[in-house]
């Protein structure tokens, strides 16, 4: 299908995109509006989403992010990207009383949602999967430039497993259009502030291996956050270095968003589906990266995980 036959008549179209926005969901929910002002140039067309991390002000027109959600206004229609509705945050409330509800996504744990849905787990990234629903000669560089960091974001750079040869054909397509590529990536995945190299250093030295070292473990607490002065946004890329130890099937990273409360990220070579274990916990995800909500202290959180994954090692020797 084409994304803008499932929009004609629409005067009102509203995008959005899951809670702590990361590079796919930035880049989806970016790429889709300016997409659409460009194909719908009649309609009104606005993104709802948190206000993303600063390495993505290269993205045209990400200033017209509205991060306030006491709108009352109701669309024609509402695009959830890269998510499940109850993960848009402020903006659900925006999205229920759409007429239209189109939910578009790659999580294996999105079992479908809205008036449309497409979902489609084997796909690198939701930016992915929103370029195969784009029309080709519509693109400009501005366009395939937010689809090529959503792209490059949830794939860690084309690392992963889940980049198949079609990724690389649309990266193909993309880089085509004459951005500069290699600096994109350098600076909005690679690049760190002296801050974010302390707190993870912190975090890499504080880290403990579990499950006969098959696991690697790590907490930065609010105190520890404080001190250092950094946000969550600043925490990005603690658990794909945690991820890298040789020897180790699954990692965890955590950090307290409040009394008794962790965000919980988890990501695995294979070994584990981190995706089960964040949907046992109320979270979501792929296979290999996935992540949720927990309450409880961190020991007792630690534990209920192992657990899961105990669960995962002992059903592999079966």
């Amino acid at each position: 299908m084409r994304i803008t036959d499932e929009l004609k008549g629409a005067g009102t179209i509203a995008v959005g995109g899951h809670v702590r926005p990361d590079g796919d969901c930035v880049g989806s929910v970016m790429g889709l509006y300016l997409y659409l002002k460009k194909e719908m140039p009649g309609a009104r067309i606005d993104v709802y989403l948190e206000q993303p991390p600063e390495i993505f002000d290269c993205i045209s027109g990400i200033k017209d992010i509205k991060s306030e959600f006491n709108n009352k206004t109701v669309y024609d229609v509402f695009l959830a990207l890269d998510t499940t509705p109850d993960r848009l945050g402020g903006a659900e409330a925006i999205y229920d009383r759409a007429r239209k509800k189109i939910n578009i996504d790659h999580h294996i744990s999105n079992t479908g949602y809205g008036d449309v849905s497409v979902v489609e787990p084997g796909r690198s990234s939701t930016a992915e999967l929103l370029y195969e629903l784009m029309d080709p000669a519509a693109l400009d560089e501005e366009i395939a430039k937010a689809i090529y960091i959503g792209i490059i974001h949830d794939t860690g750079v084309l690392r992963y497993s889940n980049t198949s040869p079609r990724t690389l054909e649309i990266v193909a397509e993309l880089i085509k259009f004459g951005f500069d590529f290699s600096k994109i990536v350098e600076e909005t995945f690679y690049e760190k502030t002296y801050l974010q190299t302390q707190i993870m250093g912190r975090a890499v030295l504080e880290s403990m291996r579990l499950l006969d070292d098959r696991c690697i473990v790590s907490v930065v607490s609010r105190r520890m956050m404080e001190f250092y002065q950094v946000q969550p946004k600043d925490l990005d890329g603690i658990v794909n270095q945690l991820q890298s130890v040789k020897g180790v099937d699954c990692a965890i990273f955590m950090y307290e968003t409040g009394t008794l409360e962790y965000k919980v990220s988890m990501r695995s070579n294979g070994r584990v589906d981190v995706s089960k274990v964040a949907v046992r916990f109320g979270g979501g995800g792929h296979v290999r990266a996935a992540g949720c909500t927990m309450n409880g202290t961190y020991h007792d959180n630690i534990n209920n995980l192992c657990l899961a994954i105990t669960e995962q090692f002992n059903e592999a020797q079966e």
